[in-house]
């Protein structure tokens, strides 16, 4: 059977060069990323925010099931099923830590110290990876970590005792990253990401049983969008870094806290201090700077490899 073609619009934008793909893929993921927050906010109105995790984590693997079905010969393969679960533990633990602090702190703070996953996952690469890590790239995360300490602004007032919320989630998110690292050792990509979607349920009624309380249709109406956000944003991000490196694409994720701050601004009020977006700024810089480090390791060692090979 012959493929069809591919529309003149989708034609177009394939032709383009990996590095504007990846940046339209992104920032697409920062839209979907940032109204995670606001969504959140509007979904726990009249429910808890535990009970919002679970309802999208329902929603999110409904929406997965038919790709799941139809893919089951790889999805449902997994040499490592108990790692598969740890990683989905770790994933839905930093996610339900996320939505309780969209629930309770100004939601610019909050995305701005989100990005310190990756920061986190440079210092657990090195002490339970064992990889080597150089000065610069020890250089560069202790100045995204500044950044969180610019964000919290201790000593010119009080820090905010929920701010635990978010750090503790970049720090479960960063565990579940590095996890992926070892998995895709052994089981394909469509199979991490069917059990986080399978694991995802059970993890999550856990913690919502203890408050559990039927959603009204209002807030099934913005948790169903919650999980329709979720599934697009990590669609678009897996196409941007497949599209390009991510050095190249990932100073466009910073859009995503102006798109939170936006909606927050417009919906609730909400202006975050200046130190936010300074420190946001300091972060995303740290993480840009270990993504490029880390392509041009991948890079030299491509190299490396092809001249032994030769």
């Amino acid at each position: 059977m012959p493929l069809k073609p591919l529309p003149a619009g989708s034609r177009a934008f394939a032709e383009l060069p990996g590095h504007v793909r990846g940046a339209v893929w992104m920032l697409l993921a920062a839209l979907f990323f940032g109204l995670q927050g606001p969504i959140v906010r509007m979904a726990i109105v009249n429910l808890d925010p535990l009970m919002v995790a679970f309802v999208r984590s329902l929603f999110v693997l409904l929406l997965m099931l038919p790709w799941i079905l139809r893919n089951r010969a790889t999805a449902m393969r997994t040499q490592r099923l108990s790692l598969q679960f740890v990683r989905a533990t770790m994933s839905m633990a930093g996610f339900i830590l996320l939505v309780v602090a969209q629930a309770k702190l100004t939601l610019a703070e909050v995305s701005a110290m989100t990005f310190a996953a990756p920061l986190f996952a440079t210092i657990g690469a090195a002490l339970f990876l064992h990889e080597i890590v150089k000065a610069r790239r020890w250089t560069a995360t202790f100045i995204g970590l500044a950044g969180v300490w610019i964000v919290l602004r201790p000593g010119f007032e009080a820090v905010e005792p929920l701010f635990v919320l978010p750090l503790a989630s970049a720090v479960f998110i960063a565990a579940s990253n590095l996890m992926i690292k070892s998995l895709s050792r052994s089981d394909s990509p469509n199979s991490i990401v069917a059990w986080l979607a399978i694991f995802s349920v059970p993890l999550t009624l856990v913690p919502a049983l203890f408050v559990w309380s039927l959603p009204d249709l209002a807030a099934l109406g913005w948790i169903f969008l919650l999980g329709v956000t979720g599934v697009g944003a990590h669609m678009s991000l897996t196409r941007s870094l497949a599209a390009a490196d991510a050095s190249a694409v990932l100073p466009y994720d910073y859009s995503r806290l102006v798109v939170t701050a936006s909606v927050a601004f417009v919906a609730f009020g909400e202006v975050p201090p200046i130190w936010t977006w300074i420190g946001g700024a300091v972060i995303v810089s740290a993480v840009v700077y270990i993504a490029h480090r880390e392509a041009v390791a991948s890079r030299a060692a491509a190299v490396q490899s092809d001249l032994l090979g030769s």
